[in-house]
């Protein structure tokens, strides 16, 4: 097997520009991951003189050699397949591309979700064996650990072929971010009986069960959290209201709590235990701790963050891409494209 990366060290971009909050959350985040590891190189993409008083304001310094300038930035309400062709000197555009002329591993931007999208698939482009990337959610269970949910969003509509291929990149990922020896491979359906679905299932369920992966079979939404399986693939569409309805569990809570609280002296002690009992419980659900969404199948690293992200989901952005590249994870990819979907 050959290896697809050299012995230079990691290189990895950051989208400066990308966040709801840039460059300061962008730069600060970036800038506390490589402090907290840095064998490896990291590039600031985005508007030079904005970086330089960002580094200078919280006393930082980064080699102006490692700070590429894009003047221009991709709004969060410009149209993603517009914004990639009349842009090109956007920070995010720009960024794919380091990452297209191999001149960076792996890019990581909080910007415009769908923009992330297109440039990453159709700048990068794909990788061998797949034909619609997809991305993948982080789910904890009740077994302490964690569920994979594929496709969360990259895309709707999917065909059997496209689930097939998600499950194979989520088991590689489940295996080598997770540390699963044999990720259990479950099919998103509104029943465990194979007869239960649509007509997407019903195929799907056909081309999972013929591949080399260890498929269990239908699972319900309920399997997200219970921890009986490891991988779930579903359509885009179904992954995404999956994704957003979980994001939202945290901060309901919280102002369930808030609300008790107001009741009384009595409600509010209650209050603030139940709060602390529930930032350490449930910490394993806050999208800061899981360093954005991977979008797997592209050739090369790409980290998908939220627009509103803090300095703590930047940092663990950057380390989430670093481990994928010391893991050499595009080339399992493709190695397991080979082997599974057979």
């Amino acid at each position: 097997m050959t290896n697809r990366q050299s012995n230079t060290k990691c290189k990895i971009a950051i989208d400066a520009m990308g966040s709801d909050f840039a460059p300061h959350n962008d730069v600060i985040g970036a800038m506390q991951a490589y402090n907290e590891n840095n064998n490896f190189q990291l590039f600031l993409v985005g508007d030079k003189v904005a970086i330089l008083d960002t580094l200078k304001k919280n006393n930082l310094e980064h080699s102006e050699e490692f700070i590429v300038h894009a003047p221009e930035q991709i709004k969060m309400t410009d149209s993603p397949s517009t914004a990639i062709r009349t842009k090109k000197n956007s920070s995010l555009v720009v960024g794919a591309t380091l990452v297209k002329e191999k001149k960076v591993d792996a890019f990581v931007s909080a910007g415009n979700t769908g923009a992330m999208l297109a440039a990453s698939t159709l700048i990068m482009g794909r990788i061998s064996g797949v034909s619609r990337p997809t991305i993948g959610a982080s789910f904890p269970n009740a077994k302490n650990k964690f569920t994979m949910l594929f496709d969360a969003g990259a895309s709707v509509d999917s065909k059997p072929q496209h689930l097939l291929e998600y499950a194979v990149l989520g088991t590689i990922f489940s295996r080598e971010i997770y540390k699963i020896d044999k990720p259990k491979v479950g099919l998103l359906s509104v029943g465990e009986e194979k007869e239960k679905g649509n007509e997407l299932t019903f195929s799907t369920h056909e081309l999972l069960t013929k591949s080399n992966l260890n498929f269990l079979g239908n699972v319900e939404g309920r399997d997200i959290l219970n921890g009986n399986v490891d991988v779930i693939v579903c359509d885009g569409f179904v992954g995404n209201v999956i994704l957003k309805f979980g994001e939202s569990v945290i901060g309901f809570l919280k102002s369930k709590v808030r609300s008790y609280a107001d009741a009384g002296i009595l409600n509010k002690i209650k209050a603030l235990v139940t709060k602390s009992v529930l930032k350490d419980s449930l910490k394993d659900m806050d999208y800061q701790y899981h360093g954005g969404v991977p979008l797997l199948g592209v050739n090369g690293i790409s980290i998908i963050g939220h627009g509103s992200s803090s300095p703590l989901a930047i940092k663990n952005m950057v380390l989430r891409a670093k481990e994928m590249y010391d893991l050499n994870i595009l080339q399992k990819f493709e190695e397991a494209l080979k082997h599974y979907a057979k």
